[in-house]
């Protein structure tokens, strides 16, 4: 049987596409990380313990040494780098607090950030992809404090991810939190399940999009690239 998946375009509409079709390079099941109901029942402790254990077999069955000086604390590091880095935007508790502000200075063109770096691991190969996200918007009252806006990329791209469901979780998000639908987001990444595997293509990247409001006329797309390539 052939499987179906849901995919939110820019234009935040639905659209059906068969797994077989799209491939799992880059299927997009759905806006919101999957997670099981029962994904914080278990301790942040327990956990590391059972990744370390679970990590130690895997070495185990390829074949490494785990009694060796430089392997056998290898499992309980990758445990640590799993819940406390790499994975820790899993967890809703991460989320960055937000504060707003009166935009007092009557500043009501586009602000740009660009050029924020991240670091993302790919759900279907658990390898990284890393790239830059550019975020724009237009202040309906309040502005947020520009490094709020790297720890807002930062939190979405800490955990299993694929690039367009990560470019629409930061835009939806900046959204509700802005009170605005004024929001452009652009990510340009590397894929190391591009460049170290599979293809290995080292010279290719992937850039998504997510523009709303404003954003969706051309003349401010413009304009918002011309700032983006300045």
């Amino acid at each position: 049987m052939t499987k179906e998946a849901l995919v939110l375009s820019n234009d935040n509409s639905i659209s059906e596409f068969s797994i077989d079709d799209i491939g799992d390079d880059h299927m997009f099941t759905g806006l919101e990380t999957p997670m099981k109901a029962d994904a914080f029942v278990m301790s942040d402790i327990e956990k590391k313990e059972k990744i370390s254990d679970l990590f130690g077999q895997i070495m185990d069955v390829i074949g490494l040494d785990l009694t060796d000086d430089s392997l056998k604390d290898t499992p309980k590091r990758v445990a640590k780098m799993y819940m406390e880095e790499i994975f820790s935007g899993l967890n809703p508790n991460n989320k960055p607090k937000i504060s707003l502000f009166e935009n007092k200075y009557q500043y009501n063109q586009m602000l740009v950030e660009k050029d924020i770096t991240f670091y993302s691991n790919c759900e279907h190969h658990f390898v990284p992809f890393t790239g830059k996200a550019h975020i724009a918007y237009v202040s309906s009252g309040k502005v947020i404090g520009l490094s709020k806006l790297n720890r807002i990329v930062q939190y979405y791209a800490k955990r299993p991810q694929v690039q367009e469901r990560l470019t629409n979780q930061i835009a939806i998000d900046l959204k509700a939190i802005l009170n605005t639908e004024d929001i452009a987001v652009i990510i340009d990444a590397k894929h190391l399940c591009v460049s170290s595997r599979g293809v290995k293509d080292d010279s290719s990247t992937t850039v998504t999009s997510y523009y709303s409001g404003i954003f969706k006329e051309s003349n401010k797309i413009a304009e918002l690239q011309n700032y983006i390539n300045q």
